[in-house]
């Protein structure tokens, strides 16, 4: 047990699928796991371990952004032994040509904040992700006919839409990056699984834009994002 996770060291999966929201964590485990069971609920943060066909998995919620999964990433990968993370998500689209419910995976991450000189004493602003992962998770992609867009995304501590002045932000992003999206949690996974010599990836689906008016409900984003859910299950169980 951690401070924050409830579960015995047997009872979390060598490979974990991490939504944000615990209910999406929920909708997983009923709608795609076998033989699973809830191995966590501490502060809400629910987590079930189950088997996707032959592969046994934990599905857990990370919460709302970096100090959230970097809390539960760390003792994930620490503490529990986890080797592999697929955070599954939302983001807000910074391309024209993407729509809502596209599906991006991220290679690189870009954060203007501190966290890792904070937690490690170190000046990183930008971090990859697993390049074996990311390998795996795009050929399932292809073999299954799922459209995929990858590129490099912004990792904000603010929700973007609430930025006073989002192309000021957006001025202040290194030049020569390709920034196709935002979203709150994955500079923190993937540093954190540099830091232990661990695998992690980034899927995310769109549910906002700078370009589209509509935004996807709350509704929606716990339950219409399917195909990215299939996408991260698909890739963890073909990669064993």
């Amino acid at each position: 047990m951690t401070p924050h996770i409830e579960a015995k060291l047997e009872d979390i999966a060598k490979i974990v699928i991490m939504p944000g929201d615990p209910k999406r964590a929920t909708f997983i485990a009923e709608n795609y796991l076998k033989d699973y069971k809830l191995v966590n609920e501490v502060r809400g943060m629910y987590a079930y371990t189950g088997y996707y066909n032959d592969t046994q998995v934990t599905v857990m919620a990370s919460g709302m952004g970096i100090p959230s999964m970097g809390i539960y990433a760390y003792e994930l990968f620490k503490y529990y032994e986890v080797e592999k993370i697929i955070r599954i998500g939302s983001c807000g689209a910074y391309l024209e040509e993407l729509n809502l419910f596209d599906i991006i995976l991220a290679e690189q991450v870009y954060n203007e904040g501190n966290f890792a000189l904070t937690l490690n004493n170190d000046r990183c602003h930008l971090i990859s992700a697993s390049k074996d992962l990311n390998n795996k998770i795009k050929e399932t992609a292809q073999a299954n006919n799922i459209n995929l867009y990858v590129g490099d995304t912004v990792c904000t501590e603010v929700f973007d839409l609430y930025m006073t002045d989002i192309e000021e932000f957006l001025k202040r992003i290194p030049s020569g990056l390709n920034i196709v999206a935002a979203e709150m949690e994955a500079f923190a996974l993937f540093y954190i699984a540099k830091m232990f010599n661990k695998e992690a990836a980034c899927l995310m689906t769109v549910v906002d834009s700078k370009y589209i008016k509509q935004v996807v409900t709350p509704e929606e984003r716990e339950t219409h994002l399917k195909t990215m859910i299939e996408l991260s299950l698909k890739s963890i169980e073909e990669g064993e």
